[in-house]
């Protein structure tokens, strides 16, 4: 099984759900109409030493990135920095 988000117009992230990656060939994300993610991924690691899929596991309110083939979180307010190695925000100094 397989995570999946569903993006609106502006690839936001409106829904996450679970679906079938296993047979070989099928192109599950049309299929789905959605992005795969991975629920083992956190800032451009894979908890379970795998490749990292789009840097971080996709929530509600996420943007995905097509350039950087990363789930972004939305930016908090105040001055923030997007880490382009993790895709989250930091503090700017």
């Amino acid at each position: 099984m397989a995570h999946y988000a569903k993006l609106d117009e502006n690839n936001v992230v409106v829904s996450v759900f679970v679906g079938r990656d296993e047979q070989p060939g099928v192109d599950w994300e049309s299929y789905y109409g959605a992005v795969q993610t991975s629920y083992n991924t956190s800032g451009g690691v894979n908890a379970r030493g795998a490749a990292a899929k789009r840097k971080n596991f996709a929530a509600v309110g996420y943007t995905y990135d097509a350039e950087r083939d990363a789930f972004i979180p939305p930016k908090p307010e105040g001055p923030w920095a997007l880490d382009e190695q993790t895709c989250r925000w930091v503090e700017a100094s």
